[in-house]
């Protein structure tokens, strides 16, 4: 049986506590692995959801 998804829904909270230090291309790198562990934790529910 296949398994359509109609509708992804990611939600996230991010804080910066320390806004005035924080440089440009330190909020990049944030930004990027913010992206990687949201795009990994994607992948491990499309898989989990075809071993079903």
């Amino acid at each position: 049986m296949a398994v359509e998804i109609r509708e992804l829904v990611i939600k996230a909270t991010v804080v910066n506590t320390d806004a005035n230090t924080a440089d440009s291309s330190g909020s990049a790198i944030d930004k990027a692995q913010i992206i990687q562990e949201c795009v990994k934790e994607v992948l491990k529910i499309i898989a989990k959801s075809k071993n079903r």
